[in-house]
C-alpha cells in the first residue's frame, strides 16, 4: 500500500506501487510493504518517537513484529520535503529521489544495515539502484564507505538501523498498527 500526503510532481499512488514491488521483488523482502510520503515535520515525530531523535529525516523503515513477517515486511516512511531538496541539489527529479529512498527503506526492511555490514548494504544498493534505473544510491552519496561512521546534516541524511521494538502510528500516519522496529 502506498500513501501520497504530499503531492510529488511525475509519481502517483499506481507508479509507486509498481516500483515498491518491483525493488521489493529485487531486494528479497516478502510480505506486504506499505510506503508512507509526507512531510518533514512527520518524519521528525516519527523519528523522535522512535529513534529518540528530535530533528527530520529523509527515510525510516519499521519491520513488521517477529509474527507478522510472513504475510507483513513493514512500512517506509519518506520525507517528501527532503527529497525534494536532495533531488534538487543531485540534479535529479523528486520523483527519482522518492524510488532512491523507498529502495533503502526496502533494503532495511530486508535486513540491510549500511552503520554495521561493511558495505554489504551499500554494495547491494548500488547494484539494484543499476538494475532499477536509477541514479547514485543514498549510501553513496553520503559519502559512506564500510566501516566509516556516516556524516548527517539536515539536508542528507542517511538511513540506519535501530532494533528496538515501538508502537503503532496508525493513528497519526494510516500506516498499519502494530509493534515496530524502527530502521533509519
Amino acid at each position: 500500500m502506498v500513501i501520497i500526503q504530499q503531492r510529488i510532481v511525475g509519481l502517483n499512488e499506481a507508479a509507486l506501487t509498481k516500483f515498491v514491488t518491483r525493488a521489493r521483488r529485487a531486494t528479497g523482502v516478502r510480505g506486504a510493504v506499505s510506503v508512507l510520503i509526507t512531510s518533514s515535520q512527520e518524519l521528525q515525530g516519527l523519528n523522535h518517537r522512535f529513534r529518540g531523535k528530535n530533528e527530520p529525516t529523509d527515510v525510516l523503515s519499521f519491520p513488521a513484529a517477529l509474527g507478522l513477517t510472513k504475510r507483513f515486511a513493514g512500512d517506509v516512511a519518506i520525507s517528501a520535503e527532503i527529497a525534494a531538496q536532495n533531488a534538487r541539489r543531485l540534479g535529479h527529479s523528486v520523483a527519482e529521489e522518492i524510488r532512491i529512498l523507498a529502495l533503502h527503506g526496502l533494503l532495511h526492511l530486508a535486513g540491510y544495515d549500511h552503520e554495521r555490514d561493511h558495505g554489504k548494504m551499500e554494495r547491494k544498493e548500488a547494484g539494484l539502484r543499476r538494475s532499477l534505473g536509477l541514479p547514485i544510491g543514498l549510501i553513496e552519496r553520503s559519502g559512506h564507505r564500510a566501516g566509516e561512521k556516516l556524516l548527517r546534516s539536515s539536508n542528507s541524511k542517511s538511513s540506519g538501523r535501530v532494533r528496538k521494538p515501538v508502537g503503532s502510528t496508525r493513528a497519526k500516519t494510516g500506516m498499519t498498527s502494530r509493534a515496530k522496529q524502527a530502521s533509519r
